[in-house]
């Protein structure tokens, strides 16, 4: 079984539905999704919000080896994506020797401001922690206290490791940065990251990969009819 966790925001409800569907679509092999929406984390997220923080996900992500029991592995995933790939391919890439891979991105945004007006920042490994494959029994220094305390640069930027050789890669096209990344065939992507605002904001509703996420949304919507 996939076990897949993804960011909730209720401003961007449709993209977290939209990327759900896109996995399942395309999944090989059975997948199970949780949201992680702040209204059933009760008791485990009681940070206050940063001014910094885009979304109610910012830090909630780093529950999810928590969540599975520090058991077994786990994927987390922003919700502004949209998988366009077997999701087993990448679930087959889990490899013993570390405790998370995600993709080790050189992103420096040299805008100050992303989607919804939200402040951009900098920082290094920026964007390594919008997909996470967990191996949960390595990742027990991320306790509900931890997660709630700690900063978040220490957070985001792996501090909870004891080192950094404990971070394996995976393949850039399981998270191409639209706006960032040089735009590459659709058939030849796993996973579209609309990191600076998804097509579902009328702002971006041209971005790079839209004619995607609109078709994917579509196929999301349909009803047959029966006839007589």
């Amino acid at each position: 079984m996939i076990k897949i966790f993804i960011g909730f925001d209720p401003r961007e409800t449709v993209a977290f539905h939209v990327l759900t569907h896109s996995i399942h679509a395309r999944a090989s092999k059975p997948v199970t999704v949780a949201p992680l929406m702040l209204s059933q984390l009760d008791g485990l997220m009681w940070r206050e919000r940063n001014p910094l923080q885009s979304t109610d996900f910012s830090f909630s992500r780093f529950l999810v080896p928590y969540l599975c029991e520090f058991d077994g592995w786990a994927l987390f995933m922003d919700c502004d994506m949209l998988v366009l790939d077997d999701m087993a391919k990448l679930w087959e890439l889990r490899d013993d020797r570390f405790a998370v891979q995600v993709v080790k991105h050189d992103h420096q945004p040299e805008e100050t401001t992303k989607f919804l007006g939200a402040p951009q920042t900098k920082y290094e490994k920026k964007n390594w922690s919008s997909v996470m494959l967990f191996n949960c029994a390595k990742c027990r220094a991320l306790t509900p206290e931890y997660v709630n305390s700690a900063s978040g640069l220490d957070l985001h930027r792996f501090n909870w490791l004891d080192s950094e050789d404990l971070i394996g890669e995976i393949p850039h096209n399981w998270n191409l940065l639209v706006g960032y990344d040089d735009p590459i065939p659709a058939e030849d992507v796993s996973n579209v990251h609309y990191t600076i605002g998804g097509p579902y904001f009328e702002e971006y509703r041209d971005t790079d990969y839209s004619g995607e996420w609109f078709v994917e949304k579509d196929a999301m919507l349909r009803c047959d009819q029966i006839k007589n």
